[in-house]
């Protein structure tokens, strides 16, 4: 966003695929080559579709696709992203490829099977794979949704930055899609996450805790950790290459250059449906918690980074089964005798934010079967019931292949489950 937009008056979208084999579903490192047949170019990094551009990313089996301008609203967008995956899959059948959905692929080995980005900006992911060795989970195998949001000034941001951190620790128990590394159940419904919050340990200060610190202005958020980041990568980076916002690897992060905070800990879902019901459900969450609906700003501003790491900690595990303390769940209007499950807190949220919102048709399917069903990664393990052969994780994974091709929810057959996320 080139100008200072007000808060909640636009929003960018970026979604992360994965091409894969269409026949074995094993990764295939081709989006040079796809990204070059669609600009009808020999190379290409950004390809103008339209309302949706497509970009390259970390990894050559990655396929980014983002609204080409900052959107007014987030009705409609599932269908332009629908539109746009039909084309790449068209695209992608004469090498043998498709387009696979989730936030990580369930039998990658990110050591044998890694392939870089080779082309343009390609110094700057070197820098990366020198700084830190980007041939594991989680930097080489993980696929995301980003929201980017608005603020203008500081009081903005401030606003803007307390709603995000009071939210992100239970964001996973919409959005968790990553139970399968490796071929086996991780333990985590949220492995992406899990995996995430490791990859910078070289270099604790461009990750902290994921949960960003209690900043409320440009220039806090400069002195406490841009400059932090920046002098702590400076040994690994003598270039200079990663001294940018970029280099932030918290799970939201400020992007001073366009005045947009970028929220990150979202798993790609199975269709983009999925992925824009859940942007709805979060920025409206987060709509209400700005204009203090349920809690105050200095209420917000005040929460302690270890607690809602704790929580999110918890989160990516558990998802929707996390239990809160009463104290956090009150920040959302949600009052117990005693701590409470994150499902809960959703539900309240969705009820009461959604109706506010401008709700996009496309996004009923997808959020009745996360009602009824639970969240993908608790579905995704429902359908393989337990059989984690290579064949039955190949088989599951090639129906969630399907549900993004028909821009439909995965029904796992749970219906009427004991639990909700």
């Amino acid at each position: 966003m080139s100008r200072a937009k007000p808060l909640f008056s636009a929003y960018g979208i970026e979604i992360e695929y994965m091409i894969v084999d269409r026949e074995t579903l094993a990764v295939l490192p081709v989006a040079d080559k796809l990204l070059a047949a669609a600009a009808k170019e020999e190379k290409a990094s950004d390809v103008d579709m339209g309302e949706i551009t497509w970009s390259n990313e970390l990894v050559n089996h990655v396929l980014e696709m983002k609204v080409s301008k900052p959107a007014k609203s987030l009705s409609g967008l599932a269908a332009a992203f629908a539109e746009n995956i039909a084309v790449a899959d068209a695209l992608l059948a004469p090498m043998g490829g498709r387009l696979m959905p989730t936030g990580a692929h369930p039998f990658m080995d990110p050591l044998a099977e890694t392939q870089l980005w080779p082309h343009a900006y390609s110094e700057v992911y070197q820098a990366f794979d020198a700084a830190f060795n980007c041939k594991g989970h989680g930097w080489s195998n993980l696929q995301s949704m980003h929201i980017n949001l608005p603020f203008r000034g500081d009081e903005e941001f401030g606003r803007l930055h307390a709603a995000i951190r009071a939210l992100l620790p239970i964001m996973p128990a919409l959005a968790a899609s990553t139970p399968i590394l490796n071929g086996q159940f991780t333990g985590f419904l949220d492995a992406r996450m899990e995996q995430y919050s490791k990859n910078a340990a070289r270099v604790p200060s461009v990750m902290g805790v994921v949960i960003p610190e209690p900043v409320f202005s440009e220039q806090e958020y400069r002195d406490r950790i841009l400059a932090p980041m920046y002098r702590d990568i400076a040994p690994l980076d003598p270039k200079g290459v990663l001294r940018d916002e970029f280099l932030n690897a918290r799970g939201a992060i400020a992007r001073f250059d366009r005045s947009t905070i970028e929220i990150r800990v979202l798993d790609t879902q199975e269709c983009p449906a999925a992925d824009l019901a859940l942007a709805g459900v979060v920025t409206a969450a987060l709509k209400g918690l700005v204009e203090e609906r349920w809690s105050s700003y200095e209420e917000q501003k005040a929460l302690s980074t270890r607690e809602l790491a704790a929580i999110f900690n918890q989160t990516i595990a558990n998802a929707g089964r996390t239990v809160v303390p009463e104290e956090y769940a009150r920040l959302f209007g949600v009052y117990a005798p005693s701590s409470i499950p994150a499902r809960v807190i959703w539900r309240r949220l969705a009820f009461s934010s959604l109706p506010a919102m401008d709700f996009d048709p496309d996004w009923e399917k997808p959020l009745a079967v996360l009602v009824d069903q639970s969240s993908l990664a608790r579905r995704i393990l429902a359908a393989v019931d337990g059989d984690y052969r290579h064949a039955a994780v190949k088989r599951t994974y090639g129906e969630l292949c399907d549900c993004l091709a028909a821009n439909e929810p995965f029904n796992a057959g749970i219906l009427g489950a004991p639990y909700f996320l």
